[in-house]
């Protein structure tokens, strides 16, 4: 099931040239992608339906047209570093307590530093790789209104076409999303825009909060049953979680508290049929993999890690290469050493990302010894738990958590080492921990959120019942605490952390926050990137995020 949809990407690739946004700014946000081939060719037949949705899920993977590196969709940042996951980890993790990076390129320290400005590359780059995603989308859903796939199509190949639709809305709502998350407001059209709009209408962050909300409420009735579609393809579930995480933050994002709605919306997950992988990948002393690893290897679309996986973005050493996505997080995060380079699949090593001791100090906060956690897997020769220097890779922990390895110990970068692990955009465990907070802040019931966390608990402890936390203890902190400990590196810690009101506070430090070695707060500004200088140029109904010149 992953090599249909692989396919897909690969044949849309090579076959059609898709350049779409590779402009830098949002006034050509309304412009259809531009193709070699007219779309009526393209969309000839459902095949050809079929390929360009591969196209719009590769827009989460893939960051040009020609392999890892050549043609480009986004201009003026490096291809590798442009890729949507790529830069979408660093703005959640890079600037918070679980990561930091070596690497001296334009742009990069400020990430964890948290001096970015309108003017950084990377800050730029994520803004309009969001806006290529939605621009994609907005083209497909045009190409695929009723009238359309109706004169293109017949039996039950217009249907099939109609779930395809509802599937790139999806796609769309991620990206407004995480437009309204990162940036609080943004240039805001749909396929009904029309093209030749030179200064798209600007979405306020309740407008964006509104239509992503409609958007997945509507989509729920049509998108396929939970665990039915093709793998790496959405499903009610995916719809179900998304509004789980946005009712989860609708506090921050609109000021009103939506507990009650955020439990609701992930109990549906819990209950649609996915479950935690509870299978250890092999056996003492010759373990490959803890069953909370699982989740995180080159095969992770099989075996009972799929049934964890709500919807991955999907990658292919040989099919789906980048120098983003998983090959970023697993390369960049490997050393020198050839045991390192061993355990996470013979992996080049491009010494950048590290931990700091803020997320190692997790794991002992309730029983003192990080050792019985399964979750807790650093690299630890050759480095240093302090941080005297950002740039030092030796300096801070390395992080074992994404494999390049099958569940049977094979290596699967082939020469030029690009990743097989799909990266988990929705996983059950924090839809669970969704649940528990949700309630916890007022909705939903108490005995079912102590269960979910210590089902957890119990898995990340090799079933010890041990691990169990009493109803007592489950607190906010807790639940802030555990979340670290079960998602880092997974791309939530910065909007957790502003959930929480300590992103950006001088009440809650790790090292090297806000450029000092102590750690220091910063201006409330920071909770949202600017709005970068090109756009505001290029679209005068932009206004810029306060705080920022």
């Amino acid at each position: 099931m992953k090599n249909l949809l692989i396919r897909g990407l690969t044949a849309l690739a090579l076959g059609t040239a898709l350049t779409g946004l590779s402009t830098s700014c949002t006034k050509d946000l309304d412009q259809q992608p531009k193709y070699e081939l007219t779309p009526d060719k393209i969309y000839a037949d459902l095949n050809g339906y079929r390929q360009v949705l591969a196209k719009v899920y590769g827009g989460f993977a893939l960051t040009g047209q020609s392999g890892p590196a050549g043609n480009g969709d986004i201009q003026d940042i490096d291809e590798g570093t442009s890729d949507y996951l790529r830069q979408l980890w660093s703005a959640q993790e890079l600037s918070t307590d679980e990561a930091v990076v070596a690497w001296g390129d334009p742009g990069v320290q400020d990430w964890h530093r948290m001096n970015w400005d309108a003017n950084n590359v990377l800050v730029r780059g994520l803004y309009y790789r969001l806006y290529y995603q939605v621009a994609l989308c907005n083209e497909f859903i045009r190409e695929a209104a009723d009238n359309k796939i109706s004169a293109r199509l017949s039996g039950g190949d217009v249907a099939t076409a109609q779930r395809f639709r509802a599937e790139a809305r999806f796609l769309r709502a991620v990206a407004y999303y995480h437009i309204l998350d990162l940036y609080g407001q943004g240039p805001f059209i749909t396929e009904s825009g029309g093209v030749g709009l030179t200064a798209p209408p600007v979405g306020t962050r309740q407008q964006l909060f509104s239509f992503v909300e409609d958007e997945l409420k509507a989509l729920i009735p049509l998108l396929a049953d939970a665990r039915t579609n093709e793998y790496g393809r959405v499903d009610k579930a995916a719809a179900y979680g998304f509004l789980a995480r946005l009712y989860l933050n609708a506090q921050v994002y609109t000021g009103q508290a939506r507990w009650t709605d955020a439990a609701a919306q992930a109990k549906n997950v819990v209950d649609a049929g996915y479950r935690l992988c509870t299978t250890p990948a092999g056996t003492p002393p010759a373990a490959v993999a803890s069953a909370y690893a699982r989740n995180f290897l080159a095969d992770n679309n099989t075996g009972p890690a799929r049934d964890e996986i709500i919807w991955p973005i999907v990658f292919n050493a040989t099919q789906t290469q980048s120098y983003g996505g998983t090959t970023f997080l697993i390369n960049g995060s490997t050393g020198s050493a050839a045991g390192w380079q061993r355990i996470v699949g013979q992996s080049t090593g491009w010494q950048g990302l590290r931990t700091t001791r803020t997320l190692f100090d997790q794991f002992s906060k309730l029983n003192g010894d990080t050792t019985l956690d399964t979750r807790a897997r650093f690299w630890t020769r050759g480095q240093s738990l302090e941080i005297a220097s950002l740039t030092e890779f030796t300096q801070g922990l390395g992080v074992l958590k994404y494999r390049n390895v099958t569940s049977g110990n094979v290596p699967q970068g082939g020469a030029q080492n690009f990743s097989s692990v799909d990266f988990p955009m929705i996983r059950l465990s924090d839809m669970m921990l969704i649940y528990a907070e949700a309630v916890v802040r007022g909705g939903g019931d108490r005995a079912t959120a102590l269960d979910y966390v210590n089902q957890i608990r119990r898995r990340a402890y090799s079933n010890s019942a041990s691990a169990n936390i009493t109803d007592t203890q489950l607190t906010l902190d807790f639940l802030l605490d555990e979340r670290s400990r079960e998602l880092f590196w997974e791309g939530y810690r910065r909007t957790d952390l502003i959930r929480y009101n300590r992103f950006t506070e001088g009440t809650t430090l790790w090292p090297w926050k806000g450029g000092v070695a102590g750690g220091q707060g910063v201006a409330k500004t920071r909770d949202l990137y600017p709005i970068p200088s090109s756009d505001l140029t290029a679209n005068p109904n932009l206004r810029q995020n306060p705080g920022y010149n």
